[in-house]
């Protein structure tokens, strides 16, 4: 069983490389989680598609860890001895691929997801359809003990899925089905001999390509039903940007305000004078940076959709009040200077705070 230990060895050492840049031993936050690979789909729909094999390899703690690796050790060293090591590859990535697949569209866009769960359901599904197809030849006290101790064990974990928040059915279902199908596709009889094995053998064959075309069909049918994302990340990250770049400029520009009123209160500058620092240090870049925000195209599912509205709205005021203030110096306006500074004060002297933001 190398493929089965190798397997083992890879999603240990990934989990002990990712509690080195802090994920935790016991539950490792979905930030953490999403910057290692994991399935999300306002990410994986927008162009991140290894997220459906990085997904495979990360586990949520230490006991999701565990619980999915002695799985794996407890089935897939009888699978990858029923089917040989090549085989067994296919069948385990096949199964984690359609897995996170169907999780695509079950999730919803709301929940990032990663294990190798998807992929061991699918080693069982395909250790059902091998001892199905072998149960003339596979001792009867055996089969009953393997056969009937693999669908326990996927029917209660996938009953467990439906009540319990937090596991993803999706990739469980997914990758169960494509274990079976790809199983059944992969098995070769071992009793050729005499007439009932040749018939038996014809049966097989036949059986294996229809098991073919069915996980074909079941990957396409999946890839064409995704569902399109909520939201894009990529908008969503260049919106985080953009809000950062704007809360850094706010300050620098709302200190140049204060200060150049100073100075000019001090030193006692014209109204012109005053007009025309302000234009160019404190109007256009809020004109500037307001262009900025409404540029930005977003989702009102996104994450950052309330705070980047909010921002636009204070930019914009910030703006207006400005340029009145510098209409009213130039045209000598004393009223008209004071409801401006008024203006701006309402306005509030910070921008919004970020709001909470949703997964990852």
């Amino acid at each position: 069983m190398p493929v089965t230990l190798a397997l083992i060895i890879v999603n240990v050492l990934v989990f002990c490389a990712m509690l080195l840049f802090g994920a935790g031993l016991w539950h490792s936050s979905n930030g953490i989680q999403f910057a290692w690979g994991a399935n999300f789909g306002p990410a994986t729909k927008d162009g991140q598609w290894w997220r459906l094999a990085t997904a495979m390899f990360l586990h949520f703690g230490i006991l999701h860890l565990g619980m999915n690796m002695l799985s794996l050790l407890d089935g897939g060293r009888l699978v990858e001895r029923m089917f040989g090591s090549l085989r067994f590859v296919f069948i385990y990535f096949v199964s984690g691929l359609t897995g996170n697949l169907l999780s695509l569209i079950v999730q919803g866009d709301r929940a990032v997801s990663g294990g190798a769960s998807g992929a061991i359901f699918g080693v069982y599904g395909a250790l059902l359809a091998y001892l199905w197809q072998q149960r003339h030849t596979v001792e009867r006290r055996e089969f009953l003990r393997l056969f009937w101790g693999a669908l326990i064990f996927a029917g209660i974990t996938i009953v467990l899925g439906l009540n319990i928040t937090g596991i993803d059915n999706g990739a469980h279902i997914g990758g169960f089905i494509a274990g079976v199908l790809s199983g059944g596709a992969l098995v070769q009889p071992l009793d050729n001999s005499g007439v009932l094995g040749r018939y038996r053998q014809v049966g097989a064959s036949i059986g294996q390509w229809l098991c073919g075309m069915a996980l074909v069909l079941l990957v396409l049918t999946l890839i064409v039903a995704i569902p399109a994302p909520r939201y894009r990340w990529s908008e969503e990250v260049m919106a985080r940007d953009e809000i950062s770049a704007f809360i850094g400029a706010d300050k620098q520009i709302s200190r140049r305000w204060s200060a150049l009123l100073d100075d000019a209160q001090r030193r006692g500058a014209s109204f012109d004078e005053l007009a025309g620092r302000l234009e160019q240090e404190v109007v256009q870049p809020y004109e500037d940076s307001f262009e900025d925000l409404s540029a930005l195209q977003l989702s009102p599912s996104a994450p950052s959709a309330g705070t980047l509205a909010a921002l636009r709205e204070y930019a914009e005021a910030r703006r207006d009040a400005s340029r009145a203030l510098v209409e009213g110096l130039r045209a000598h306006d004393a009223e008209a200077v004071r409801d401006a500074l008024e203006a701006a004060s309402r306005g509030g002297a910070r921008p919004p705070a970020p709001g909470p933001r949703r997964s990852p």
